[in-house]
């Protein structure tokens, strides 16, 4: 069975959390130039969120992200390939609570997770709008994870679209 759609009140420890999954990941990568930023729910302070920590990796390449896989996976990371047919310009690992997205840095998909990002920390409205969107959808998905993302798309799609980071198709 899926885990079931789990929202808590925003933990003021994520951001060490972060910062210490951060440099263990910058020294798996440790010959390669990349950039590590906290982002999704976690890294918008009184957020609700699911108590996941997300972090965004970016890389020169895909054949950077493709080389740098084992090492995370050698940390413990769990990589889901699965993943690639939806979103094939990014690698996604896992651990129970960390979430791993291994992008090019200056691509597309880094911008979006950037803008959505530091658009919900510096608007304060539309964060309470996306943490009521999140909350009613968490009810009604609890157990249809695919469902309660699906749900949050639009939102997502018009603070990227008032953000300026539409990006092209991929």
């Amino acid at each position: 069975m899926i885990d079931p759609v789990l929202l808590v009140p925003a933990d003021p420890s994520w951001p060490a959390a972060f910062a210490a999954e951060a440099e263990r990941l910058r020294a798996a990568a440790a010959d390669l130039p990349v950039a590590v930023e906290h982002v999704g729910s976690t890294a918008v302070p009184r957020l609700v969120a699911k108590p996941v920590v997300d972090i965004l990796v970016g890389v020169p390449s895909l054949a950077d992200a493709d080389a740098l896989v084992p090492r995370l996976q050698a940390l413990g990371y769990e990589y889901v390939p699965a993943f690639e047919k939806q979103i094939p310009d990014r690698r996604y690992l896992r651990t129970r609570k960390t979430h791993v997205h291994v992008v090019r840095k200056g691509g597309a998909l880094w911008y979006e997770y950037l803008a959505f990002r530091d658009w919900l920390r510096a608007h304060p409205e539309d964060a309470r709008r996306y943490a009521v969107l999140k909350q009613q959808l968490a009810t009604r998905y609890r157990h249809d994870r695919d469902s309660y993302t699906a749900g949050k798309a639009p939102f997502v799609a018009e603070i990227l679209r008032r953000a300026g980071a539409v990006a092209a198709p991929r």
